[in-house]
């Protein structure tokens, strides 16, 4: 028996609640006192651990409860006496045993992809290729419906060295957008501004709106409308002047091919957790960067341990060239589960060397978080 074929005997599931240290707003709802997410332990035969994470958003990819029974119920029998060399069949498998369930699916392809590189004395990226750079640029969300604590958010992560923000807008009145948008401009203006909209705008202003915040330069605007109205999508695109980035417009390949072919964006957000793993992502970023779009490395509500799942595609993927917003480790959430402290230097994200995703989560923080576990055997 190869160390690849060794047999994947153990499978934990749990939904946490992660504490956080102020409310959030965006244009399809609030986040306040924490967050859920689903972390997923495979173990094999040989002691082997692998981690993954299902960061959700029931307004956006869907509920951590969802992704918590996913897991759970309907990918457990899928992997359980499998191999870790199964990888490919069982994400295959998992793609048709249920349907959407991308952050589930991503938690699963993530675990394997850990134990892989920990038996390859690999880091994950390497897995994929070779590693495009050693940092990646890190952009933090503005996003407090009291702008005078984003203030002193934005006078913290300046003194850190983070250089670009993203300004969430379209959650309470265009004239709140504006002032925030002169205020960043007029007392920062080494900081590279970027708008996130999340669906935010009505149909009948989703334009108008978007094309006075272009007047601050912004180098993106993000989903100004609701992720169906194509169309609309389409029109903002070709008269906005700045760069129009689509997000839940777009979640996996097939979401992609559509745009593309609408002409919707010029670039697009890619997440792990939204195209349903690692491998899947690179998909839609390779897709994107050969239409000519440009990516950007976004995220859902994560912990250090959802982070580096992006930090990896990343890492192996040259395509996605506008920063990431890997922030909520260090800048969001009152303490994070991994072991080690997320790797942010300097406003930049370091890209771990070490074997498959480089950091592992505590567990007894895991614990003490938990709102429900499974370590059934199916």
């Amino acid at each position: 028996m190869t160390e690849y074929n060794q047999k994947i005997i153990g499978m934990d599931v749990w939904q946490i609640n992660v504490p956080v240290v102020s409310k959030r707003s965006h244009g399809i709802g609030d986040i306040e006192g924490g967050f859920e997410v689903v972390l997923l332990r495979l173990r094999s035969e040989a002691g082997l651990e692998g981690w993954g994470e299902a960061a959700c958003w029931s307004v956006f990819t869907g509920s951590p409860e969802a992704s918590f029974y996913a897991l759970d119920r309907y990918i457990r029998p899928l992997v359980i006496g499998k191999t870790i060399a199964d990888r490919q069949s069982i994400m295959l498998a998992a793609r048709y045993a249920i349907a959407h369930a991308s952050e589930a699916k991503s938690a699963l392809e993530t675990a394997l992809l850990d134990m892989e590189g920990q038996i390859a004395e690999k880091p994950v990226w390497a897995l994929f290729g070779d590693k495009s750079a050693d940092k990646i640029p890190l952009s933090v969300s503005i996003a407090d419906p009291d702008f005078n604590k984003d203030i002193g958010l934005l006078e913290r992560i300046h003194d850190d060295g983070v250089r670009m923000v993203k300004l969430k807008t379209g959650f309470a009145g265009h004239d709140f957008d504006l002032m925030r948008c002169e205020a960043i401009r007029k007392s920062f203006p080494d900081i590279a501004l970027r708008i996130d909209f999340n669906q935010g705008l009505q149909p009948d202003e989703g334009l108008a709106r978007t094309l006075d915040l272009a007047v601050f330069e912004p180098d993106f605007i993000e989903q100004p409308v609701r992720a169906h109205e194509y169309d609309l999508m389409a029109e903002i695109s070709r008269k906005c002047p700045v760069l129009l980035l689509a997000d839940e417009s777009i979640f996996g390949p097939e979401d992609m091919q559509r745009a593309e072919r609408e002409k919707i964006a010029g670039g697009v957000s890619i997440k792990v957790m939204k195209s349903g793993g690692l491998t899947r992502a690179r998909e839609v970023a390779l897709m994107a960067s050969k239409a000519g779009w440009q990516c950007y490395g976004g995220d859902m509500h994560e912990t250090g341990l959802g982070h580096l799942s992006g930090v990896h595609l990343m890492a192996a993927t040259p395509e996605i060239a506008l920063g990431c917003e890997f922030y909520h480790a260090k800048y969001y959430v009152r303490e994070d589960i991994l072991s080690d402290i997320f790797p942010i230097k300097n406003g930049y994200v370091e890209i771990p060397d070490n074997p498959g995703l480089g950091i592992k989560p505590d567990l007894e923080k895991i614990e003490n978080l938990t709102i429900r576990k499974s370590a059934m055997a199916r």
